[in-house]
C-alpha cells in the first residue's frame, strides 16, 4: 500500500476552504439571522452594548422551569455580532440554564483563544476570531447578555469588562 501524503498546497487548500465555509455561515446569519424578533411574552431579557462598534442587542428568553424553551434577539451591529447572536438562540433552545452558562465558558474560551474545552457545533465559526481583538467583543456580547437575562440583570450589559 502507497502511503498517501499531504502537500503543503492541499493542505493549504483545505484550511482556505474550512475559513470560506466559517465565513459563509457568519455572512448567512448576518444577512438572515435566526429567531430576529422581540418576544413581548419572554421570561426574562438583557440589553447588551458594545461601544467599540457600535453593537446593540436586545436578549430574550422564555424559560419553562430551569430550560429554555425560546430564544429570540433584536438590534444592531456588525455581521459578527449579529452572527454570534444568531447562532447563540439556535444554540440554547432546549438547554438547562446550567448548559447555558457551561456554554458560555466554551464560546469565550473559543473566542479569545482559538480553542475549546468541550463541543461547541455550529459556534466553531468563531474559533478564528481571538485574531483579532476588536471582534472578540463583538463575538461574545450576545453571549454577555445571555449571562445577564439568566441572573436578572436590570442594567445593560456591555463588553468592557473583556479582555482583548
Amino acid at each position: 500500500m502507497r502511503e498517501k501524503r499531504i502537500t503543503h498546497h492541499a493542505s493549504r487548500k483545505m484550511f482556505d476552504d474550512i475559513n470560506d465555509l466559517y465565513q459563509q455561515v457568519i455572512l448567512d446569519h448576518c444577512k438572515q439571522p435566526r429567531n430576529f424578533r422581540e418576544t413581548p411574552q419572554c421570561s426574562c431579557s438583557a440589553q447588551g452594548h458594545n461601544p467599540l462598534c457600535g453593537d446593540n442587542l436586545k436578549l430574550f428568553l422564555t424559560l419553562d422551569g430551569d430550560v429554555i424553551k425560546d430564544a429570540s434577539f433584536i438590534g444592531s451591529g456588525c455581521c459578527i455580532s449579529k452572527a454570534s447572536a444568531s447562532l447563540l438562540t439556535e444554540n440554547v433552545k432546549g438547554k438547562t440554564k446550567t448548559e447555558a452558562e457551561q456554554m458560555f465558558e466554551r464560546v469565550r474560551e473559543l473566542v479569545t483563544t482559538g480553542k475549546t474545552n468541550g463541543d461547541v457545533g455550529k459556534l466553531a465559526v468563531f474559533a478564528g476570531v481571538y485574531k483579532y481583538p476588536a471582534r472578540v467583543k463583538c463575538a461574545i456580547l450576545s453571549w454577555h447578555a445571555l449571562m445577564g437575562a439568566l441572573k436578572g440583570e436590570a442594567k445593560p450589559v456591555t463588553t468592557e469588562s473583556e479582555q482583548n
